[in-house]
This record gives C-alpha cells, structure tokens and sequence, in this order.
C-alpha cells in the first residue's frame, strides 16, 4: 500500500471511531505509522485530509456497491445487498462523525454530498429502471423524483435528530428507512423476492 493509500486509511478509520473535530495530525501519522513530516509532504493541514479522505471513502464504497449491483440477479438482490454493505459500514462510523462532518468540515461534506448526488443518483435510477423492466417495481412512479428522494433521505442520517442517538441507532434507522423506501416502490412480485433476499443477507447482518 502506498503512503497516500496509507494516510487516507488510517484517517477514515480515526473519524469513523472518534469523529473529525477530535483527531489531530499526529494521531493520523501514528495510526498511518509514518512521520509527521511525511504527512505534511502530502498533506497541508487536516481540512485537506478531511475532504480527501471523504472522497477516498466514498469511491471506495461506491466500488462495493457497484460490483454487488452488477452480480446481482435481479434490482431486488441488488438493493438488499446494496444495504448489507452500507449496514456494515455503519457499524464502523460513530453517529457524531457524520454531524460533525457537516458542522465543521462544510467543503468536505459539499464534496461528499456532491459524489452522492453525481453517483449514486444515476446508480439508484439504473436500478429503478430494472426493477421496473423486471417487473418487481410500480411502473407509475417518477423515476428521476425517487432517485434523488432515495439519496436525500440518506443524508438525514448527517442531520442531528431525535432519533440518532448513538451507534446501534444509526444502522436501526437506516434500516428501518430503508424497508420503507422499498416497499413503496416495490410490487407484490417484489415484496416476496425481498422477504428472500432479505432473510438471506440482512438476517445475520442484524445479530452484529
């Protein structure tokens, strides 16, 4: 792996544990196992690393899910395995490092929301378009509407809220807000393949 690689692993591992506002440079370049020095040759100060490191992270996850979404047999297989990712991913990221990246670190969280709204928007309508051609999504709905609703309702998970209190809340949240989005999409032909797939890659994913 090389120094940059190193770098950027080692800080979305420190934000992800203990937030963006806590962790300092020499906390980055210890966990990276390298030199303060050497941080600085890649890095000018933490604002940098913080929106390079989001950025690394998102097309890292994006990479995830795109492969599951190719392999997968139907829309419906791709989505639920699409949230077995993102669940996993939360067990990893403190609630407050998302408020925090947000309050904080504003050209960092522009950047991520930007990658969202690019990305994932135009993955989630491939999706929909399948499901739709497959037969296991309502072909009624407002294809380029419920894209961008599925992204935006992801970012409330960014927002301070009644209902996010600590790690365990984020992925119930998110699950719960995920089921609800599917079922109002899917058709009865769907909602049975999701129980499917659902016992199959979401059952254990809620025992962690």
């Amino acid at each position: 792996m090389d120094i940059l690689n190193k770098i950027l692993g080692a800080s979305v591992e420190l934000f992800g544990q203990y937030g963006f506002k806590s962790v300092t440079m020499d906390d980055i370049a210890r966990r990276a196992g390298i030199s303060k020095k050497t941080l600085y040759q890649h890095f000018a100060n933490k604002d940098e690393i913080v929106k390079e490191s989001v950025v690394w992270h998102k097309e890292h996850m994006f990479g995830q899910c795109q492969v599951v979404m190719d392999e997968a047999e139907n829309a419906v297989e791709a989505m639920v395995r699409v949230m077995g990712i993102i669940d996993q991913n939360f067990t990893r990221i403190n609630p407050i490092a998302l408020m925090e990246l947000q309050r904080y670190y504003p050209d960092g969280y522009a950047t991520f929301r930007e990658g969202l709204l690019k990305q994932d928007v135009c993955a989630v309508k491939e999706n929909l378009e399948r499901g739709i051609a497959e037969g296991y999504y309502r072909e009624e709905m407002n294809i380029d509407i419920i894209s961008k609703f599925h992204i935006e309702k992801s970012l409330l998970l960014l927002q301070p809220n009644m209902m996010i209190n600590e790690r365990g809340d984020v992925r119930e949240v998110n699950r719960e807000i995920m089921e609800l989005f599917l079922y109002g999409i899917m058709t009865p032909k769907g909602e049975k393949l999701y129980q499917k797939y659902k016992e199959k890659y979401l059952k254990a994913l809620s025992k962690i």
